[in-house]
């Protein structure tokens, strides 16, 4: 298959630059950090209703790609209605390519969803899940440029790809109430800061097709077990 372009965890995906100065609205990525340990009511992520959305482009923003990924488990604690901690496990390789953003007659979406599974991208034989695991949940203090509509707080956790492990912090909106928890964020990685690098060659430009940065959509809901 020739070269194509890939998620997001995720999805993912599954979003983001490196390191660097920013506003507590933007996202950014870190050295792995402590998890958060969980405090108060434990809630159960529901598997039915949550997953992570994913987009991604080639190099200029052209042809986009966009799919889903299941969230195979998870869980997130609560105390005084608000967030405190929580982890989740992403099924990479129920990876799915949505067929309406595959236009081109000579390419097929089920070749994409084979070629993001294997080694090129996410290689789901040896590395069948990813996980995110919340490090700390604070107040949003100024309203989020292009971040989830209604985004109240910053929450940041370790993202697992193929085994490396990147702290992401972005924006969210993150409700408790009534036994119930969401948590829905919009954000962008950069997909090579997990050492997946195909079609993103810096050494030959000719080579590098596929966008880097990987839009990664989050909608979670939990409540009581």
């Amino acid at each position: 298959m020739k070269k194509t372009s890939v998620l997001t965890l995720f999805a993912v995906t599954l979003f983001l630059t490196a390191c660097g100065k920013k506003t507590a609205d933007e996202t950014t990525t870190g050295e792995e950090q402590k998890v958060a340990e969980k405090k108060g009511e434990v809630l159960a992520v529901n598997l039915e209703t949550s997953k992570v959305d994913w987009k991604a482009f080639h190099k200029g923003g052209f042809a986009p790609r966009w799919g889903t990924l299941a969230i195979k488990s998870g869980e997130v604690s609560v105390e005084a209605n608000e967030l405190t901690a929580g982890d989740f496990v992403i099924d990479m390789t129920s990876i799915k390519v949505d067929p309406a953003s595959v236009t081109e007659k000579d390419k097929k979406y089920s070749e994409l969803e084979a070629h993001l599974k294997n080694a090129d991208f996410f290689d789901v034989t040896k590395n069948p899940t990813a996980d995110f695991k919340i490090t700390s949940v604070t107040n949003l203090a100024t309203p989020a440029k292009d971040a989830v509509e209604g985004a109240n707080k910053t929450v940041s956790g370790n993202l697992t790809l193929k085994g490396k492990v990147v702290n992401v912090t972005f924006p969210a909106n993150v409700t408790v109430a009534d036994g119930t928890a969401t948590l829905k964020a919009k954000f962008t990685v950069n997909r090579t800061d997990w050492d997946i690098k195909f079609g993103a060659s810096e050494a030959d430009p000719a080579e590098w097709m596929i966008s880097k940065d990987i839009e990664i959509g989050i909608d979670v809901t939990a409540g009581k077990k």
